[in-house]
């Protein structure tokens, strides 16, 4: 596989990036076993990431698996159980024939009815049981928002921009591994919030340090103090 173009993500900066614990999103996506009744349970991981058969110094993941991963996030914090999420994420893979499915544009549109019937099979519960509310919650994870920022190419997404309309970030698997940078100037925004801090909160001076506008270097500190929060 070419890393080149895939992405380069330890586990540690995805989670910051979407906003998951590391804890929680390594079992996601590497499996876990638990004791369960004197023996041990093991439980897959969600998906086979981009990078795993590669032979790499530490645990990485790709860009795709990062931009799944912050679905998963978006369900996580709303309460939906893994079991549930594993069977959305099986049942749509399947229905659109493609991997990643979470952030197709065709879920934002379809997945309702794959969530619902993810649902009914994870729990167990009649499909016409508390309906209303599943399908509150589903509206409220899955938003126009959560794909704002993501541009598509014909094989899915290609380039996510994290600050939504304001295209002055993005992380883009064919530049610099895919880490954050300034759009236009390819500068990575850990170092120009470094050089921030360093020159005092300075933004003209690093603004000229790096010659692009205050404005960029505003959105490069907003960007890194809100992965910090």
């Amino acid at each position: 596989m070419d890393i080149i173009g895939t992405g380069f993500y330890p586990l540690n900066q995805a989670a910051r990036l979407v906003g998951a614990e590391p804890r929680a999103l390594r079992r996601w996506l590497r499996g876990y076993s638990r004791k369960y009744h004197g023996g041990q349970v093991r439980s897959e991981p969600l998906w086979t990431t981009q990078l795993q058969d590669e032979e790499l110094p530490e645990d990485v993941i790709g860009f795709r698996d990062l931009l799944e991963a912050r679905m998963v996030t978006a369900f996580v914090r709303h309460g939906v159980d893994l079991k549930v999420i594993r069977a959305t994420i099986d049942a749509a893979a399947q229905h659109f024939d493609i991997a990643y499915p979470l952030t197709q544009q065709k879920f934002l549109t379809d997945g309702k009815r794959i969530f619902l019937q993810a649902m009914e099979q994870a729990t167990g519960e009649p499909k016409m049981i508390d309906v209303l509310r599943k399908q509150f919650v589903f509206s409220d994870i899955i938003k126009p928002s959560l794909y704002a920022g993501i541009e598509y190419g014909k094989g899915g997404a290609v380039r996510w921009f994290p600050l939504g309309k304001r295209k002055t970030i993005v992380l883009d698997p064919a530049l610099q591994f895919g880490t954050p940078v300034i759009a236009n100037a390819g500068i990575p925004t850990d170092t120009i919030y470094a050089s921030y801090l360093a020159e005092g909160r300075d933004k003209e001076m690093v603004a000229r340090v790096f010659d692009i506008t205050p404005k960029l270097v505003s959105d490069a500190v907003e960007f890194e103090e809100r992965l910090a929060a």
